[in-house]
């Protein structure tokens, strides 16, 4: 049975992985000339990574499957354009769809950080209020 083949990490996108992968043969027959102008070529080729301003990566483990969830935030680099246009409407959907990601995304991190105090204060036995945060709920 073969092994399946390997895409190439990211950390060996390099132009001496892609140049090992000429025969040898083949290899043996370039000149020094050659092979220094097929690594320039590969060197301009091989897509670099931009400085991203949010780089939030997580998986989600659910009972049957696995998802994961990744948000870049950086800045627009790409040369090539869209095969379709972009309309207001488009751009207006995006602003308000990032917008409501980043308020739920908040929601998300203070209601986290609000548990976490609460449990924290009940662990050290503090009371900031009479009876339990429930309790003063239901009085408003």
């Amino acid at each position: 049975m073969k092994k399946a083949q390997q895409s190439p990490g990211i950390n060996r996108l390099t132009p001496e992985y892609y140049i090992k992968q000429i025969k040898p043969n083949i290899l043996a027959s370039f000149k020094t000339d050659q092979i220094d102008e097929i690594q320039r070529i590969l060197t301009q080729a091989i897509p670099k990574p931009s400085p991203k301003i949010v780089d939030l990566r997580f998986t989600v483990d659910l009972i049957l499957s696995r998802f994961y969830i990744v948000l870049f935030v950086g800045k627009e680099r790409r040369i090539g354009r869209r095969s379709h246009p972009v309309t207001r409407v488009t751009k207006l959907g995006n602003i308000v769809a990032a917008f409501i990601l980043l308020l739920c995304l908040n929601l998300l991190i203070s209601t986290f950080i609000f548990l976490l105090l609460y449990l924290l204060k009940s662990a050290l036995g503090i009371n900031l209020f009479e009876g339990h945060l429930i309790d003063q709920i239901k009085k408003f």
